[in-house]
């Protein structure tokens, strides 16, 4: 018999519960899978919502329990008792909980009775295989992302160059917080919710990839933007990285530009059913070597191509399965963003989302490439 699954969180920071209730609420609330049928046990604050709204088979109002189990005593039982409760009533005594379950949640739990075992591994296998649906969600978020990338793009072409370099609009030295803050704003705007963690990172600061950037924007310096937006109506998210000089690209830049987009064109090539997530990745980091650009430690500093080629995407930024730790299967949709980076040069990483079919894999992203603007 297929053990109960239980889940006590956030569907807002749980994509586990979001993808199980499929109910936006940020406050914890318990979802539980048992006997062929989901049940919510919510709030009197969200019952009613969650009746109308959850793609779940019930849902039940946590007060309603709370009196029975209170039964005439005037002293109410505590929120762990209520719970024990219900699972026993839903005959749930032995559940399976997500990896990042709460200990002292399930130390209470067991203090009532309830077996708790936690799930080793994805807790819903299964998410990795978007729907017709999930992946039209997707598509809608990464036009948010595509949103943002073009404003900042926008911002960049209407900026002009000092003497020295520094990029100004209007008068005012144009910064990486500047930027980020417009493409934001246009991330809001298009539908989805600003994370405050895009990347607007220029020269020296592109060679750390999760940098985020900041100070002043310089002309004719590799300038790498990566958002990654969640749609406010469904929860998916999208991301997209773009690298572009404002102004002239070096024969240097050009280079590692090109190259880069070799190494992300040889994995959409790759991307097969069947074929290893690994291998692929390796063969990249060949490729860029086989070109100049070795991977290793130079002056205390990482060089080359130094992190993973992708990561699912869906109700998380990063989501089973890891690029390099699947062998591909239809249905899964991945990230393919090789990057690039030389200290004392630059950082490059190109970014696209792909769906994996029976076939050729599907670009889901439309955004074109262009180094200089």
């Amino acid at each position: 018999m297929e053990r109960s699954k239980l889940i006590i969180a956030s569907s807002e920071s749980s994509a586990d519960q979001l993808h199980a209730a499929k109910f936006r609420a940020p406050d914890a609330f318990i979802f539980l899978r048992s006997g062929g049928k989901t049940r919510l046990l919510l709030s009197d604050l969200e019952v009613d919502r969650g009746r109308s709204e959850a793609g779940v088979d019930e849902v039940h109002a946590f007060s309603e329990v709370e009196k029975r189990l209170a039964g005439k005593s005037k002293k109410k039982p505590s929120h762990t008792k209520v719970v024990a409760a219900w699972l026993k009533e839903n005959k749930a005594v032995s559940v399976e909980v997500p990896g990042d379950f709460p200990l002292g949640l399930a130390c209470s739990l067991r203090d009532e009775g309830i077996r708790i075992v936690a799930s080793d591994g994805p807790f819903w296998p299964g998410r990795q295989f978007k729907s017709r649906d999930e992946v039209c969600a997707i598509e809608a978020a990464l036009r948010i992302a595509e949103a943002g990338i073009l404003r900042a793009l926008e911002i960049l072409r209407a900026a002009k160059a000092r003497k020295d370099g520094t990029l100004v609009l209007k008068r005012q030295v144009l910064t990486a917080e500047a930027l980020r803050i417009e493409m934001e704003t246009a991330v809001v705007r298009a539908g989805g919710e600003s994370r405050g963690d895009t990347i607007v990172a220029c020269g020296e600061q592109a060679c750390d990839p999760h940098g985020r950037g900041q100070g002043a924007l310089r002309a004719n310096e590799l300038l790498i933007l990566d958002i990654f937006p969640r749609d406010a109506r469904t929860g998916f998210f999208g991301d997209i990285t773009r690298t572009v000089v404002r102004g002239r690209a070096s024969g240097a830049q050009r280079h590692l530009w090109e190259t880069c987009l070799a190494g992300q064109k040889f994995a959409l090539k790759k991307l097969r059913p069947g074929v290893s997530g690994s291998v692929v990745h390796e063969a990249i980091k060949s490729l860029f070597a086989a070109n100049g650009y070795p991977t290793g430690i130079r002056n205390g500093r990482w060089q080359g191509f130094f992190h993973g080629t992708g990561h699912g995407l869906g109700l998380e930024v990063h989501e089973f399965p890891r690029f390099a730790a699947t062998t591909f299967a239809p249905g899964q949709v991945l990230t393919v963003e090789p990057g690039i980076y030389i200290p004392g040069l630059g950082g490059v990483r190109h970014e696209d989302v792909v769906l994996v079919t029976k076939s050729a894999p599907r670009m889901l992203t439309s955004l074109p490439k262009t180094l200089e603007i």
